[in-house]
């Protein structure tokens, strides 16, 4: 958001440059004309890309940081199991009776609602 206040800033101090600036007739694009198009290129890379990503990435982090013991989780990988242990990096997660996998907590795609693992 900061960076398109300083963009929105810039436009308005250049702005009477450009009032000024004439594009020879069958020239293509006035220089206003580039600007614009070109904010609303950035407009749209922002609200397309870059912020539903940058959300996604929150929801990952406080996922990854609130993982418990007991936890029911689903790993990038598909595997689905219950949290047994949990350290700075990595997570156990029993998938069978007494079989247990390590796994990093950045592979944990979703926590799910306790008691899933017992319909499956």
């Amino acid at each position: 958001m900061k960076t398109m206040q300083t963009l929105f800033a810039a436009l308005l101090v250049l702005a009477p440059g450009f009032a000024f600036a004439e594009a020879p007739a069958g020239q293509g694009m006035s220089v206003i004309g580039q600007v614009i198009f070109f904010a609303g290129f950035i407009l749209i890379f922002y609200l397309l890309i870059w912020r539903p990503q940058s959300k996604r990435a929150k929801e990952h982090k406080a996922l990854m940081s609130g993982l418990n013991k007991g936890d029911e989780v689903v790993t990038s990988g598909g595997i689905a199991g219950k949290i047994t242990k949990v350290t700075d990096d990595f997570i156990v997660v029993e998938i069978a009776d007494n079989v247990e996998v390590k796994v990093q907590k950045v592979a944990v795609a979703t926590a799910l609602p306790k008691g899933t693992l017992k319909d499956i």
